[in-house]
């Protein structure tokens, strides 16, 4: 990635948070001449152009915005969404528990609207490499409009293939070539084997799970295939405070369970991890139990085509804006 650091003056096409009166957020693409239309007035974007970040500007009817450049968390949480996204806890989660370095060769399934993705090409730098596997070419499509919206331009690191993972890999990866592999898929353990064969030894396999009873068959997959190490899960939530001088209570509200995190590490070939005990249980499962995990029996609301249609659009136009302020951008040349 080649793109200068999100710093500096407002420039056109900047992504830019503005939070007004009563905490109020809206998230931008500023234009010379664009206008943000609240109850609260307008607020010109030619007022925020040339402003530095952090800067406080007044609308037309004397209410004051903070505006700052997003962060990669509140981007994520603002950008447009053809899938549901990993939240920000969870992708710093996987960015540690898989241990996703500089330089690292990462395989994703699936892409979603490319909010993990973001802090995956973050973690591998400028010397790793990232290929992302979707099935579906419009969520595909969304998914790197946010990623150069966010960067200002497409990584020369990330590959986005649209296709199936398990048929894919294999033929995009020579065996044991793939440092880590990061799933958020319904079911993970129909690529499991061609994970295995992509990884190398020691190498890292997580997934992000919707439900328990995903989370116990994949366990159970990937302990019956005797080509990983015991596998290990968790979930994670986070309590804000409110901290105002001696009233320090916790929020009435929490992020509490999106998913579940498993993890498990590539064995050598022909190893035999030492047997580890447990008490017998059901580890069978039927068609029945399959159908429970579809995304409309957990929960999870179907976009229609004509509203994914819209994201679409607007990912990418907020991509154009954000290639626009990209190239009046002077990039630094790289000290000697």
């Amino acid at each position: 990635m080649t793109a200068a650091r999100p710093s500096g003056p407002f420039r056109e096409g900047d992504r830019v948070q503005l939070t007004g009166p009563k905490g109020r957020m809206h998230t931008i693409t500023l234009r010379a001449d664009g206008e943000l239309h609240t109850h609260h007035g307008v607020l010109f974007h030619r007022d925020l152009i040339g402003q530095p970040d952090g800067s406080v500007v007044t609308n037309s009817s004397g209410h004051d915005y903070l505006a700052l450049r997003p962060l990669l968390r509140d981007f994520a949480l603002s950008m447009p969404r053809g899938a549901a996204i990993v939240y920000p806890k969870d992708s710093a989660q996987i960015v540690m528990q898989a241990d996703i370095f500089p330089g690292a060769v990462v395989v994703e399934a699936g892409v979603g609207s490319g909010a993990l993705s973001l802090a995956l090409l973050r973690a591998i730098g400028h010397d790793g490499a990232l290929t992302s596997f979707e099935r579906r070419e419009d969520f595909a499509e969304v998914a790197k409009a946010n990623v150069e919206t966010f960067f200002g331009e497409t990584p020369d690191t990330w590959d986005v293939v649209v296709g199936d993972l398990a048929e894919e890999l294999p033929t995009r990866f020579e065996p044991g070539t793939v440092d880590r592999v990061v799933l958020d898929m319904l079911a993970p353990w129909d690529c499991m084997d061609a994970v295995a064969d992509a990884l190398t030894p020691g190498g890292v396999v997580i997934c992000y799970i919707a439900t328990a009873t995903q989370l116990s068959r994949v366990a159970e997959y990937i302990r019956g295939t005797g080509l990983f190490t015991e596998p290990d899960a968790s979930e994670t939530m986070v309590r804000g405070w409110h901290v105002e001088g001696l009233a320090v209570r916790p929020d009435h509200r929490m992020v509490a369970h999106t998913g579940f995190l498993l993890t498990a590490r590539r064995l050598a070939p022909g190893a035999i991890p030492p047997e580890v005990r447990r008490r017998a249980s059901k580890s069978s499962y039927g068609d029945e139990d399959v159908e429970l995990w579809t995304p409309g029996a957990v929960g999870d609301r179907e976009i229609t085509d004509k509203n994914l249609r819209k994201r679409v659009r607007e990912a990418q136009k907020a991509a154009a804006g954000a290639r626009i302020a990209a190239s009046s951008r002077e990039v630094p040349p790289a000290s000697e």
